[in-house]
């Protein structure tokens, strides 16, 4: 599928294009917990095809595990019954650690699994597939802290730069692993540059999100940049990486941020996804959707989205909520 003219059908569609990030629910539809999914790439295929068969999602996204890389490069991890694994530790603490810290083989640890869902996910979905992957700065934070990596950017930006030049080296590679499993596009999510200073971001994060869009898009494969942090001050920054859409998160105001975008760049979001989705009743996500879309609609390229990751233990009452409201309103 040809993305650009993807992006083309977005803006010219009369309709609202509606693609969550959204995965946790399908654990549900299937009988599944996480302890299991995340370890099984086709345990994590069959949640997003039960999930897709059951709601009208314009495009499918995997599953948004951000312990994965870390596990690659050594990060132990903690594994849950019932929530995502996380990281318990870092395991670099100063630059003599950074340079001895090696970049792992793509498919090392989890992310194998990661590729054969993508793989999975592409074969077999009738809708565009984005794959998943952390950022560089992020994925920075979870090997040598959020504190450490944010105090190390500040005072020792030597450091920093040097573990980001290993972060961002092996996303690449992993993103081209993603691309060749035949899926459509990648959403990077690099929440932690939220916490940043908009120089910081540029110089910390979106540069390093650039090397890995220079490397992999192009008119058949698409990258979403997400940042569910206070980006108002950071939208340069973001759009400077070249990524095709921003994927924002519910800390800001979707209506506020538009008119900073580039008429022909997506911008999705941001339905609070434990606030709402989780939290809400049926009529007050339908409510609090249908005012956001309401707000959005002189603009084409807005997609309505989940602000982040929709947590386990959301309703499928709630998810139709969400789609019903987007039925019923159209663009201007």
């Amino acid at each position: 599928m040809n993305m650009k003219e993807f992006v083309e059908t977005v803006l010219a569609s009369p309709r609202r294009y509606v693609m969550p990030i959204m995965t946790s629910p399908g654990m549900e539809l299937i009988g599944a917990k996480p302890v299991d999914v995340f370890r099984d790439g086709e345990l994590q295929f069959r949640c997003i095809d039960a999930l897709a068969k059951a709601t009208p999602c314009d495009a499918a996204v995997t599953f948004m595990d951000l312990s994965v890389e870390a596990e690659a490069f050594g990060s132990p991890i903690r594994y849950s019954e019932y929530e995502n694994p996380t990281v318990t530790d870092r395991i670099v603490s100063d630059r003599n650690e950074i340079d001895a810290l090696a970049v792992p083989e793509v498919g090392a640890a989890r992310t194998a699994e990661v590729l054969k869902c993508a793989k999975l996910c592409a074969a077999n979905l009738d809708r565009p597939v984005f794959g998943g992957m952390i950022g560089p700065f992020s994925l920075a934070g979870r090997l040598a802290d959020m504190t450490e990596i944010m105090i190390m950017a500040a005072v020792e930006p030597e450091a920093a730069h040097a573990l980001l030049d290993k972060t961002a080296s092996f996303l690449a590679g992993y993103a081209e692993a993603i691309k060749a499993t035949g899926v459509n596009g990648i959403v990077i999510a690099e929440p932690a540059a939220g916490l940043l200073s908009p120089d910081m971001c540029r110089d910390f994060a979106a540069d390093y999100v650039r090397r890995i869009v220079e490397r992999v898009q192009d008119d058949n494969f698409m990258v979403i940049l997400h940042n569910c942090g206070r980006t108002e001050q950071q939208i340069p920054a973001l759009l400077s990486t070249g990524a095709m859409a921003l994927h924002l998160g519910n800390a800001v105001s979707i209506p506020e941020i538009l008119p900073q975008m580039p008429e022909k760049t997506l911008l999705m979001g941001n339905i609070d996804p434990v606030g709402m989705f989780k939290n809400a009743t049926p009529e007050e996500i339908y409510r609090k959707t249908a005012e956001l879309l309401e707000a959005t609609k002189e603009y084409r390229n807005f997609v309505l989205s989940s602000g982040c990751d929709v947590p386990p233990g959301v309703s499928m009452e709630n998810i139709r909520a969400f789609y019903r409201a987007a039925a019923d309103r159209s663009r201007a």
